[in-house]
């Protein structure tokens, strides 16, 4: 029997496209769920059409209201690919539970990643399995950050940016997810202490791998709290996100202006507008959009080290990544490969090679880089092949950067001769304290 995987918002950009990987990739049966499935009953035709009347289905389901709907269908996965996730609570996943099916959801919104580990008792209890997160973060994000980071002994600092192209489709569940957060205080780790930042502040300049300069700004994710948890050495933690025009990314950093001087609470009233406002430009820039990850520590032989891994999404084909990793987890789940049970975070369950493996259906490039900081130390290039002779903690303290130190230690400095016949001075004394 064909295993039946039901997959609430369906028909949105990112929900169509999970359908999508599932019917041509997989020989689940999906039903396509909405409160309105009398809207999208041409999508419906269309698959059916290519794929088979009996692997396509579409029934009418709020997902706040879903456990009796969920009860009747005895569906084996419940996927949640609507959004927005801000501020919501778990309905759809409780249900999911109750009723006895797996669930995953394609969730970005931090409060509702870090609250989802209450739902573990009931997933234990009910033999299924529940996943968040299952999209470009915190689950691949998090993989590149596992992978690139393997047997190193300390993380220092993590980047992450993401920047899609201007023609990538914009739904109005993913402009309400900047909006919500776009001026209002966002909770970020930096330079070993949690401080507070405007959303879409810290604007910036850079360099994406593949992409040229784009603008970048913060963004608030659930990595934001996973990779500090996660890596209790790392000192700082950015994800920022980007739009490919000046004119929308910059337009939009004015307007969290008013949010910021306290003027009004948030911009995700004014969700709708602006995006009908953005889709006038839809016919500038380009739909190649890309991500990078950089990451800077000390690797297993206690050498300073920089990786950074990047990925580059040709024309039309960036708009499938977030779906990846929730494809990964349910075609882990159907080929039984998967068999964890309890509330988890995506994040936990997939590694890099897993996800990458979706990406070969399309035209996504991914590169990885190291280097080696030390290489270029001052102290190592006047001893030269001496630095192998010193103890191991002189060498790490004059040869890594950053190295972050925190303890005791006495100075006895050199004699400094006085002037005029004044006998000499000798200097000491003690600090604690920092270094970096």
């Amino acid at each position: 029997m064909k295993p039946c995987i039901l997959v609430v918002g369906g028909t949105g950009a990112f929900g169509s496209r999970l359908v999508g990987g599932l019917l041509a990739t997989t020989d689940a049966a999906v039903i396509v769920a909405g409160r309105r499935p009398h809207r999208y009953a041409d999508l419906i035709d269309t698959l059916r059409q290519r794929y088979g009347k009996d692997r396509v289905e579409a029934v009418a389901l709020d997902r706040d209201e879903a456990f009796g709907t969920l009860q009747h269908l005895k569906s084996f996965c419940v996927v949640d690919a609507a959004g927005p996730f801000q501020n919501a609570e778990p309905h759809l996943a409780r249900a999911a539970i109750a009723a006895g099916c797996h669930y995953v959801d394609l969730a970005d919104a931090r409060d509702f990643v870090g609250r989802f580990r209450n739902l573990d008792a009931a997933a234990r209890e009910a033999g299924v399995l529940a996943v968040t997160g299952a999209s470009s973060t915190p689950a691949l994000s998090g993989a590149v950050v596992s992978a690139l980071t393997e047997g190193w002994r300390q993380v220092d600092e993590i980047a992450v940016a993401i920047s899609p192209g201007n023609r990538a489709p914009r739904g109005l569940a993913v402009v309400e997810a900047i909006l919500a957060y776009a001026g209002r205080p966002v909770r970020v780790w930096l330079d070993g202490r949690w401080t507070t930042k405007p959303g879409w502040s810290e604007l910036v300049r850079r360099d994406m791998p593949g992409l040229g300069r784009r603008w970048l700004s913060l963004c608030e994710t659930p990595d934001l709290d996973l990779l500090p948890a996660r890596y209790p050495s790392v000192r700082t933690v950015r994800f920022r996100a980007g739009l490919e025009l000046s004119i929308l990314h910059l337009g939009l950093w004015a307007l969290t202006l008013p949010v910021r001087l306290g003027l009004i609470r948030s911009l995700r009233p004014c969700a709708a507008p602006l995006q009908k406002i953005a889709s006038l430009f839809e016919r500038f820039g380009t739909d190649r959009g890309g991500m990078s990850v950089d990451v800077s520590g000390v690797d297993a032989n206690g050498c300073a080290i920089r990786a950074t891994w990047s990925l580059v999404a040709e024309t039309g084909d960036g708009p499938n990544i977030p779906v990846l990793p929730a494809l990964a987890i349910l075609r882990g789940l159907i080929q039984n490969h998967v068999q964890a049970k309890g509330a988890k975070i995506a994040s936990e369950l997939l590694a890099l090679d897993v996800i990458e493996q979706e990406f070969k259906r399309f035209r996504i490039t991914t590169r990885r880089d190291v280097r080696r900081p030390e290489a270029d130390s001052l102290f190592e290039r006047v001893l030269g092949p001496r630095v192998e002779i010193l103890p191991p903690i002189v060498r790490t303290i004059h040869t890594h950067a950053p190295v972050h130190l925190l303890g005791r230690a006495r100075i006895d400095g050199a004699e400094l001769v006085g002037k005029a016949g004044c006998p000499p001075v000798r200097v000491s004394g003690r600090h604690a304290g920092n270094r970096r």
